[in-house]
């Protein structure tokens, strides 16, 4: 383990190094508190150190209290050295922030015990962290994917919402569910279901850019947020996971199963989408990726929560549909299967075959 000895008496110094070598330990030695600063302030630092009280530049206890305001780092247990004896200097001391002091001149029993007692104190503050850590991911993700949980993928969209108002920005969102995944269930078992859940959900995280957001919004539905994105660039993208979920069998216990998943798309610029035409039903065709810009940031929270982005399947297998155009209908091709780009607000869309 890694320990910092800071002290400017060159004698001492190198006495309480040899004696910790021995002891196991790799040992960084500094003269002054500045160096000891810049030592217990990089990525890999030692976590035990024995400052001396009296240093050049800072002192023992202004490390301490230096170091206590970096509550973000893990915790480095201090033991000051000093031959300060007054239970008013040793208040003082641990009251900057020392983990524990020792006079001098030191024993090397007591001061190799004194530093397994901070080891013990440093490996359970470790398992405690651990511990919370662990608490918190459960509290935050689903429990099968791993995946953001539906309160945590909800209140994330609810504040890129807020950013995206407040920086005159984009954001997407993509809300996708498996076609006809009951079946999968029914014919296979819960068992192989979770499988496919498990590998579209790594196919999902391994689809978006670092600074987005999946999250398992029910059974086997999730929802995707995208920063910093268009209606273009959006819809793109949700045809690349598509395409990323249907173009590979999911290999399961059962042997390789083909899965489809439909899409729903909405662009946070210039929404004005009415939804009142949305809740007349559901539109029943799968594995599509319709899109729709736009609507008020309060409908598209309650949409998304109350899951009518479903109201956005399309009207044939492997269809990509796009709203808020005024041209009529024409086709794409996207790989070997056409696309319609068809007009969303017309409340009757013929069924193309």
């Amino acid at each position: 383990m890694k320990i910092l000895i800071a002290d400017d008496d060159r004698m001492s110094r190198r006495l309480l190094a040899k004696t910790l070598q021995r002891e196991g330990y790799e040992v960084i030695a500094v003269d002054n508190g500045r160096l000891a600063l810049h030592e217990l302030s990089l990525p890999d630092a030692p976590r035990l150190a024995l400052l001396d009280w009296m240093m050049p530049e800072v002192d023992g206890p202004g490390i301490c209290l230096e170091i206590r305001k970096q509550r973000e780092r893990p915790h480095v247990h201090i033991i000051l050295l000093t031959s300060r004896e007054s239970k008013e200097d040793v208040v003082a001391g641990l009251e900057a922030g020392a983990d524990d002091y020792l006079t001098k001149p030191w024993d090397p029993s007591e001061l190799t015990a004194r530093l397994r007692v901070g080891q013990r104190i440093l490996q359970l503050e470790d398992r405690l962290v651990e511990a919370r850590e662990t608490m918190r991911f459960k509290a935050t993700h689903d429990p099968l994917t791993s995946l953001f949980n539906r309160g945590i993928i909800a209140d994330l969209l609810a504040r890129e919402l807020t950013r995206t108002r407040r920086e005159n920005s984009c954001t997407a969102v993509m809300l996708g569910d498996f076609d006809h995944f009951k079946g999968v269930n029914d014919e296979y078992g819960h068992v192989v279901g979770d499988e496919v859940l498990r590998e579209v959900a790594r196919r999902l995280l391994a689809s978006i850019r670092s600074y987005d957001f999946v999250g398992r919004y029910g059974g086997e539905e999730f929802l995707i947020v995208l920063n910093n994105c268009n209606s273009h660039q959006a819809l793109a993208r949700a045809e690349q996971v598509r395409i990323g979920i249907a173009g590979h069998p999911v290999q399961t216990s059962r042997g390789p199963l083909s899965i489809t998943m439909s899409l729903g798309v909405l662009s946070s610029r210039d929404w004005d989408l009415q939804l009142d035409w949305a809740t007349r039903g559901k539109l029943r065709n799968m594995n599509a990726i319709p899109t729709s810009d736009p609507i008020s940031e309060t409908q598209l929270l309650t949409w998304t929560r109350s899951a009518d982005l479903y109201s956005y399947k399309s009207f044939t297998y492997n269809r990509l549909v796009e709203a808020g155009g005024v041209e009529p209908p024409s086709e794409k091709r996207y790989g070997s299967k056409p696309t319609c780009l068809a007009q969303f607000r017309l409340f009757r869309q013929p069924r193309s075959e």
